[in-house]
């Protein structure tokens, strides 16, 4: 399983996303993956979160971040996380301007809204880091 952080002690960041039929889904699914291939964290399955599959849940709750991205307000992926008490940081795609069902998804949207996020996760983690 991606993003297992079984023993050690490794500082790991799980990445989930929404991957909702509106394009702020598709965003989220997309942004999940370039923060992925940045090395920002670990893509992992919200599905599976969502399904209760205790392997994931274990790997969130050892996690040192969960990163939870929503594509709207509905906020599917930050209602998992509540629901089995784990902490995480929320990022919702219409957050960013984007309207759901009207914003186009492109490659430059894509890489905005990342940079603009692993920039917060990391500022996070230097913080985290001092204390």
């Amino acid at each position: 399983m991606a993003g297992c952080c079984c023993g050690g002690d490794e500082k790991v960041t799980l990445l989930y996303a929404c991957s909702g039929a509106a394009n702020t889904g598709l965003l989220a699914d997309q942004v999940m993956r370039t923060l992925n291939r940045d090395k920002v964290g670990a893509s992992t399955c919200l599905a599976a979160m969502g399904a209760d599959l205790s392997g994931f849940i274990q790997s969130a709750r050892s996690a040192t971040n969960n990163i939870v991205l929503d594509g709207c307000k509905v906020a599917c992926g930050a209602k998992i996380f509540e629901k089995n008490g784990i902490p995480y940081d929320h990022y919702v795609m219409t957050d960013f301007g984007v309207e759901k069902g009207k914003t186009p998804i492109t490659g430059d949207l894509i890489e905005d809204i990342s940079t603009r996020i692993a920039e917060k996760v990391n500022a996070d983690s230097v913080k985290i880091l001092q204390n």
